[in-house]
């Protein structure tokens, strides 16, 4: 018995193993977890009278469903120190940067769901974690000056961290929309046959986790991520989009504005970023803050329509599968980018941008009776 586990330990199908059982336990352990925050959390992350945040549901729901993430996000990171001998990564600057980054945003979504903190303090920590990631080495490397590159990291976290908080704005939106961004990581690393990278533990442990929180956070949802869930994976999920898809090698030294990183990133993160621009438009023009939650999203505007919470939540799924295709085939497949390609992948990204704004405009007299 013995000799067939050193056999196993040393063949190659020894690290897919792994990644497959420890799928399989982190999805059943998420559903275990939920179960018992469901069950035992009673009014936990609910807010009282008028206080609640304006969802969609019109019943409050407990939002402790980001509790699950982080705890199966420490768990993969131990599980990484039993299962691979060479434990060094943990002393990496960079990761312990992504480590505490995301530590910071769990404990600021935590405090804002108990006691619904200022907008000016969660926009101080979530610049706090941009400015410890590029401390600890993780940032954005675009322009030739390196104060620019810092500015866009910047702006890149708190973008990222607000967009994933806002799509959690209807059952199963956020929570599938993060796992489609987990799986193009993956996929990324896995295509360029970088299997014993240190994040895929990570990335398969919170992609089993979201599998299993959908269990709740299907329609009809029982609980939601809540801001602690959404801060959590915003910066998690803005620091991957750094690693893994904004530092892509440029061989070409193609202009800034027509880069294979602004393409690659946008398809990846398309969903979230024009959702939020989408909606910072529409307050703006109204005069209303872009920073008060309301019914006057991108998945609202489909719902008055016609389309049903399952059908709305099937249609943005359907719409990150596509652009996850279109970005593999990006980074994969292209060798000698250029300009005809950026026209290419550009006008996928401006005909959906424009169809759910003008989606948007054409359902403002329903978004207006339900405000």
């Amino acid at each position: 018995m013995f000799a067939f586990i050193q056999s196993l330990i040393n063949s190659e199908y020894y690290l897919p193993i792994i990644y497959i059982a420890f799928f399989i336990c982190s999805i059943l352990f998420s559903v275990l977890i939920n179960s018992l925050l469901l069950k035992f959390a009673n009014t936990l992350g609910i807010r009282n009278g008028e206080e609640n945040a304006i969802r969609w549901a019109s019943q409050s729901k407990p939002a402790i469903g980001g509790i699950s993430f982080y705890i199966i996000f420490l768990l993969s990171i131990i599980s990484y120190s039993f299962i691979f001998e060479k434990s060094q990564f943990f002393l990496n600057a960079q990761f312990l940067g992504i480590l505490l980054s995301s530590t910071l945003g769990f404990l600021m979504g935590l405090f804002d769901d108990a006691y619904n903190t200022k907008p000016f303090l969660k926009f101080f920590t979530q610049l706090t974690c941009g400015f410890i990631l590029i401390f600890t080495g993780t940032y954005i490397h675009f322009f030739n000056q390196v104060y620019l590159d810092y500015i866009l990291t910047l702006i890149w976290v708190v973008g990222i961290m607000n967009s994933i908080n806002m799509l959690d704005n209807m059952d199963a939106i956020s929570t599938s929309i993060s796992a489609s961004i987990i799986i193009c990581v993956l996929l990324n690393i896995f295509i360029q046959n970088d299997i014993g990278n240190p994040h895929i533990l990570i990335l398969i442990g919170l992609l089993a986790t979201l599998i299993g929180f959908l269990k709740f956070n299907w329609h009809p949802a029982k609980m939601y991520m809540g801001n602690t869930g959404s801060q959590f994976l915003g910066i998690f999920l803005a620091a991957m989009g750094i690693v893994y898809f904004w530092n892509i090698n440029n061989d070409n030294n193609e202009s800034y504005f027509f880069s294979k990183q602004i393409i690659s990133v946008s398809l990846i993160f398309a969903l979230p970023l024009i959702d939020t621009t989408t909606v910072f438009i529409k307050r703006l023009a109204k005069r209303t803050s872009p920073f008060i939650g309301g019914k006057d999203h991108t998945t609202h505007h489909l719902s008055y329509l016609g389309l049903n919470d399952k059908q709305v939540a099937l249609v943005f799924i359907t719409i990150s599968i596509i652009s996850a295709i279109l970005n593999v085939i990006v980074l994969q497949f292209i060798n000698e980018w250029s300009i005809l390609y950026f026209l290419f992948f550009g006008t996928y990204l401006v005909i959906l941008f424009l169809t759910l704004f003008l989606i948007a405009i054409k359902s403002r007299k329903k978004e207006n009776k339900n405000v």
